[in-house]
């Protein structure tokens, strides 16, 4: 395989965010000169701010043999979220750009402070969520001059993006993959087409039908989205954990999606997981801080009135029973114990069929 590493300067943004990105001609391509059948390693380096310091973010570019799409994948969004970033390492050895159409744009680790720091959520530095941060200001704190620069540089690259995350810190998780729909989101189907690949259990629906609900605590998935890209979440592993299954099962993921795309060729077998589909989710709120004990720490069904967890107060008193608001399925949520007043404990899908998530329907009925 021929590689190379260059070093990429990230510099302040004279103009604003949107006349920087937004037109097509303005778009800021590092990737169009590298030459085909090559991996290029680099890093984006952002300079240090007025109160916190510089920081970088490693990228690996996989640019096929032959023309097609670019694919973003990014990892490590959440520095605490580790079976992505191995996955992620894995990939970029393991694809051979001599096999490839187009290129695989592998984000290894986009929040380092987090990483380094093994700081759950937040970034150490500022104290802000990388992912409700989007698009970001080059003239920022770290968080938003990190959110700026993945926006600027690499989202705006891609055909496709991937945004892969897992459990974090006092998190379990079941996997799953969120595929973005409604009138507001690019090329569904594409995107539904990658997510039936990968072979995951669990299929949700997030439909885009309000400009609020894009830009919201915006996240990556969803500046993905603005930009008018085709985009899914990733969801895999709990707890920060390390497993080699769920490492794999990403690998094998993204390599049975690019072949969905006729981008990569894998001959690495089908899965025969049945398939679960689900349209939009609801998340639980609590009203009090304390000690919180689930009833259960994996994905199932509910009905609406079921028992969830208990909370405690720290005199070890009981302050609140919580109940499942409607039926459906715990897909992820805090294992605990420690919870706050307004944080969600758990997030429940909302079941559906394939039938009504295919792109042949668009609002219920049959695409013409």
């Amino acid at each position: 395989m021929l590689r190379k590493t260059i070093l990429f300067l990230l510099t302040a943004c004279s103009l604003s965010f949107a006349s920087c990105v937004s037109a097509e001609t303005e778009r800021i391509s590092f990737s169009a000169d590298m030459a085909r059948g090559e991996r290029t390693d680099f890093r984006v380096e952002i300079d240090a701010g007025d109160n916190d310091p510089a920081t970088f973010i490693p990228v690996s570019v996989i640019k096929g043999a032959s023309p097609g799409p670019t694919v973003v994948m990014v990892a490590g969004v959440h520095g605490y979220e580790f079976a992505p970033l191995l996955a992620a390492e894995r990939l970029a050895d393991e694809i051979d750009p001599s096999d490839l159409s187009g290129t695989l744009m592998i984000v290894r680790v986009a929040h380092i402070s987090s990483f380094e720091n093994r700081s759950p959520y937040v970034n150490p530095h500022d104290r802000k969520n990388l992912n409700r941060s989007f698009p970001g200001d080059p003239e920022g704190s770290q968080t938003d001059r990190i959110a700026w620069a993945l926006s600027s540089k690499i989202i705006s690259e891609a055909d496709f993006v991937l945004d892969v995350h897992s459990g974090d810190g006092a998190e379990w998780l079941e996997a799953f993959v969120g595929v973005y729909g409604g009138p507001l989101a690019t090329d569904y189907r594409t995107a539904f087409q990658f997510a039936e690949a990968m072979g995951f259990p669990n299929i949700v629906r997030y439909q885009m039908k309000t400009q609020l609900q894009i830009d919201t605590g915006r996240s990556l998935n969803r500046q993905a989205v603005a930009e008018g890209v085709p985009t899914i979440l990733v969801e895999i592993g709990q707890n920060g954990s390390r497993d080699p299954d769920h490492v794999g099962a990403i690998i094998f993921g993204v390599k049975r999606g690019l072949q969905s795309l006729d981008m990569y060729d894998y001959d690495g077998g089908v899965t025969e997981t049945p398939l679960r589909y689900f349209e939009g989710t609801r998340s639980v709120p609590v009203q009090n801080s304390g000690i919180w004990t689930p009833k259960s720490a994996f994905g199932r069904f509910v009905e609406s009135g079921d028992e969830l967890g208990v909370i405690r107060d720290y005199e070890g008193k009981h302050v609140e029973t919580v109940l499942a608001p409607s039926s459906g399925y715990t897909l992820y949520g805090l294992a605990g114990p420690p919870v706050r007043e307004g944080e969600s404990i758990a997030t429940i899908a909302n079941p559906s069929t394939r039938a009504e998530l295919s792109p042949d329907i668009v609002d219920g009925q049959a695409e013409q």
